[in-house]
């Protein structure tokens, strides 16, 4: 019994679609998601595999049968039949792909709506200041550089090698020449952000970090502790607020098990907000080219439970302290801690506080 071709279509159709949904589902090209935003770009991205896959499978199954169906048998030597257009199937090909991407685009402003990335007041909402982006951590590493000349003639020598491997100390000495100082305070430019969640629109971030990018190190400031490190901590399930700006040129902050990538621009402030949902640690690389050692600009995100977070920031508080007292050790003139630092904090927008609560 000969099959009626309706009945091949319906069945080769019901087989693409369900290889379809299985492969944009199970397709693997994805690290894992470990934040809650990732889950909305998944679900986007396996959509468009599944569409991907199903016009695939059928472009190409096509081309393969009419390959076979209709090539040239041995002792043919006519002519094929003259083919005139067919205006339906042409209307049939252009309808079906704009469908497909309008849906698609609709589909993604959706998710980009629900991520918090469309906010167009934002620009104007969000000024940048001042004091949000300094880095106090490092400006207290450079009074190791910065005190008066030593009379041990080696010691110098030591403090002047640490400032060359040093990112964050040579980025405070030359704190003039960073683009968002020279503003006026209280005065910038905020570019595009990704702020808050549709569910969490309003609501204040319950982590803030500061990040400035430079040739080739990433600085991250704690500002409510004024911790400076060169990795970024942060808990799990809770809302990270990343407010990012550049030192010299464009750099991009790109974690791709977060699916989240955002511009870091010299003299403007760039938002992410996220929430970490799976503990482990994850690479922070530059996605812009910036120079030629773009490739080794990455550093690492560490996403952990609440007590170790905890602990960590207690270290670094530590150290900071430690720090602070081995300037104040250095210092020739038997100043107190505030005076002695004073000229190195005057304009990075740190307080007297806390420097004595780090030192005390």
């Amino acid at each position: 019994m000969k099959i009626p071709s309706t009945i091949w279509t319906l069945l080769i159709g019901i087989g693409l679609t369900l290889v379809s949904l299985w492969y944009g589902q199970n397709h693997g090209l994805l690290p894992t998601a470990a934040s809650d935003e990732a889950v909305l770009v998944d679900n986007l991205f396996n959509t468009m595999m599944i569409v991907s896959t199903g016009i695939f499978l059928l472009v190409e199954g096509v081309l393969i049968y009419s390959a076979f169906k209709y090539r040239r048998r041995a002792g043919d030597n006519e002519d094929g039949p003259p083919v005139e257009g067919n205006v339906p199937l042409e209307i049939l090909w252009t309808a079906i792909p704009t469908i497909i991407v309008i849906g698609i685009s609709v589909y993604s402003f959706d998710v980009y709506n629900e991520m918090g990335g469309f906010n167009p007041h934002a620009v104007h909402e969000a000024p940048i200041t001042q004091q949000s982006m300094t880095m106090p951590g490092a400006a207290i590493a450079a009074t190791l550089n910065d005190t008066p000349p030593s009379t041990e003639p080696n010691l110098n020598q030591e403090k002047s090698d640490e400032a060359m491997q040093d990112p964050a100390t040579a980025a405070v000495r030359n704190a003039d020449q960073i683009p968002q100082k020279r503003n006026a305070p209280g005065v910038g430019i905020v570019a595009p952000t990704i702020g808050g969640s549709l569910d969490k629109a309003g609501q204040p971030p319950e982590l803030l970090v500061n990040i400035t990018g430079l040739q080739y190190a990433w600085i991250f400031t704690y500002p409510e502790t004024g911790i400076t490190t060169g990795e970024l901590h942060v808990p799990v399930g809770r809302e990270v607020k990343v407010n990012m700006t550049a030192n010299d040129v464009i750099h991009a902050f790109w974690v791709p098990e977060f699916r989240l990538k955002q511009d870091v621009i010299p003299g403007r402030q760039s938002e992410i907000r996220f929430t970490p949902k799976i503990a482990g640690t994850y690479d922070l690389v530059c996605a812009e080219l910036c120079g030629p050692y773009h490739g080794a600009m990455r550093s690492q995100v560490v996403v952990e439970t609440q007590e170790a977070f905890d602990q960590w920031m207690q270290e670094q508080l530590v150290a900071s302290k430690e720090t602070l007292n081995q300037a104040v050790a250095m210092n020739p003139a038997n100043q107190s801690p505030n005076e002695f630092l004073a000229p190195y904090i005057k304009d990075m927008g740190i307080k007297p506080e806390m420097l004595n609560h780090i030192h005390h």
